[in-house]
């Protein structure tokens, strides 16, 4: 099965909050301890900070495979995954939806953005202590990681991102999805403030099918 880092999260995902803590854990009604709060708040400064960028992407997915290509954001809304091939898979956020189009298999589907993970790195206002919250924070050589909880305490799964000190910015993320399947995506080279093509960020499908009523 070809899953990908967005169609695994969409499908788990489409009809509930997108993030949440592990399903047989009770997070603190408080945002993250004291003691990491200067960590939460430098994380969600960069990230309201971070209106375009671009970088390479390593992806790993439940089954171990590893799929490569190009992240390309521009906040708010908007974002691209581009994979090398042969994968054959688009994936962009142009705002309102997330499209997935798979070349492959000529298939081409339609997320609302809001539902999806990817609505928190493109919110216009990027807060951890409201729908997303910070349910803990974990110290690791040359960084941190954040691990966010849904605020509603709706959904299963987790959602963890990872940022690098020097220089400080987003290194990754993993998705644990509710069946407790592991998707790890490794961005490097990113590259911030960069100018990016309003074209990129659309993607129609190729294969429309005739209407019959």
């Amino acid at each position: 099965m070809r899953m990908t880092l967005l169609a695994l999260m969409l499908l788990a995902l489409t009809t509930a909050p997108a993030f949440a803590a592990p399903a047989k854990t009770k997070p603190p009604a408080s945002a993250a301890p004291t003691s990491d709060k200067a960590l939460v708040d430098k994380a969600a400064t960069y990230l309201q900070g971070l209106k375009s960028a671009q970088a390479s992407f390593s992806q790993t997915d439940p089954h171990g495979a590893v799929t490569s290509g190009t992240f390309s954001l521009q906040r708010p809304g908007k974002a691209r995954f581009a994979y090398d091939p042969p994968t054959g898979l688009t994936v962009v956020a142009d705002g309102v939806d997330v499209d997935v189009y798979d070349a492959k298999l000529k298939t081409f589907n339609q997320y609302p953005l809001k539902q999806t993970p990817l609505a928190l790195l493109l919110a216009s206002d990027v807060h951890f202590d409201k729908t997303a919250v910070a349910a803990s924070v974990s110290r690791e050589r040359g960084g941190f990681s954040i691990t966010l909880r849904d605020a509603a305490k709706k959904t299963q799964g987790q959602l963890t991102l990872k940022f690098m000190e020097t220089p400080f910015a987003l290194a990754g993320w993993t998705v644990v999805d509710p069946q407790g399947g592991k998707t790890v995506v490794t961005l490097s080279n990113l590259k911030s403030g960069v100018a990016l093509a309003a074209d990129l960020f659309e993607l129609r499908d190729p294969h429309p099918r005739a209407f019959k009523p």
